[in-house]
C-alpha cells in the first residue's frame, strides 16, 4: 500500500527568479544581499565616523604641510629672480660707465691740446670746427671741465703743484689752474693741477696773541740749555784746577819738610860718628 502524500507536496511548485518584477519593473534584491545590506548598527557607524575623520584630519595637514612648503619655494625663487634680475642691471650700468670712462680718458690729453691752442689764439679755420664738435660730443656723453681761478681748494678734486702765501686770501684757495680737471658724474677722471696760496697771518688763538713757532720755542730752548751747560763745565773745571793745586802745595810743602827731616836727622848721626 502506496503511502499517501501529504497537500503540500501536492501540485507543481513554482518560484519566480525573474531578477526584475513583471508588475513594477524593478530590479528584485536577492534574498541573501538584503540580509548582507542591512543597516549597521549605530555604535558601529559612530565608530566608523569617528575613524574617518581623524583620517581626513590627517590628510588635511599633510596638504597644507606640502602646500606652505611649495609657497615658501616659490617666495624664494621670486626673491632670488629678482636680486639676480637688480644685479644684473647694476652690472650692466658699471660696465657701460667704465668703458665711457675709459674711452674719455684716453681722449683728455686732446681736449688739453685744444685749450692750450685757444688760449694762444690757434684755433681757427677748421680745427676750430674739429675741436668745438668734439667737445660738444664729449660733453653730450657726460664730460664735464672744472677748476676755475679763485675757488676754494678741495683736496679731494684738487693737486696743489704750487704753495704760496698771500694776504688777498683768507682760506686756502686756487689761485692759478695749471691744469683743468676731468669728471663724469661724481666720478673723478682728472684731478685739476692748481696753485694754492694761503693767508699770510699765522692763526691766532682766542686771546688774541699769535701762535708761537714750536720749532722756534725749541731752538731757542735748546741753545739756553747748552749755554748752562756750558757754564756748568767751566766752574766745575774751576773748582777741579783750584783742588790740584791745593794738593800740589799740601805736597810740595809736605816734600820740602821731609827733606829737611831727613838732612837734620843724617847730619847729627855723622857728627856722632867722629866724636866716638
Amino acid at each position: 500500500m502506496k503511502p499517501e502524500r501529504s497537500e503540500e507536496h501536492q501540485g507543481p511548485v513554482i518560484r519566480d527568479k525573474r531578477r526584475i518584477d513583471p508588475e513594477t519593473g524593478e530590479v528584485r534584491v536577492p534574498p541573501t544581499e538584503t540580509t548582507a545590506a542591512a543597516p549597521p548598527s549605530e555604535s558601529e557607524s559612530g565608530s566608523d565616523r569617528a575613524g574617518g575623520g581623524k583620517e581626513d584630519d590627517g590628510e588635511m595637514a599633510k596638504l597644507k604641510a606640502k602646500l606652505d612648503e611649495r609657497t615658501n619655494d616659490l617666495q624664494r625663487l621670486q626673491a632670488e629672480f629678482a636680486n639676480y634680475r637688480k644685479r644684473v642691471e647694476r652690472d650692466r650700468v658699471a660696465v657701460r660707465e667704465q668703458a665711457l670712462a675709459n674711452v674719455l680718458v684716453e681722449l683728455l690729453p686732446v681736449l688739453d691740446d685744444i685749450g692750450r691752442a685757444r688760449d694762444h689764439d690757434e684755433l681757427t679755420g677748421g680745427f676750430k670746427s674739429v675741436g668745438e664738435a668734439l667737445e660738444a660730443k664729449v660733453a653730450k656723453l657726460g664730460l664735464e671741465r672744472y677748476g676755475e681761478k679763485g675757488e676754494p681748494f678741495d683736496p679731494t678734486v684738487h693737486e696743489a703743484l704750487l704753495h704760496s702765501y698771500s694776504p688777498e686770501v683768507t682760506e686756502p684757495t686756487c689761485v692759478e689752474i695749471l691744469q683743468p680737471g676731468y669728471r663724469v658724474g661724481g666720478r673723478v677722471l682728472r684731478a685739476a693741477r692748481v696753485a694754492v696760496a694761503e693767508p699770510e697771518e699765522p692763526p691766532a688763538h682766542d686771546g688774541g696773541e699769535p701762535v708761537r713757532d714750536a720749532s722756534a720755542d725749541g731752538s731757542a730752548g735748546g741753545a739756553a740749555s747748552v749755554q748752562d751747560a756750558a757754564s756748568a763745565d767751566r766752574s766745575d773745571g774751576a773748582d777741579g784746577a783750584d783742588g790740584a793745586d791745593g794738593s800740589e802745595r799740601s805736597g810740595g810743602s809736605g816734600g820740602s819738610g821731609e827733606s829737611a827731616g831727613s838732612s837734620a836727622s843724617g847730619g847729627s848721626g855723622e857728627e856722632n860718628d867722629e866724636r866716638d
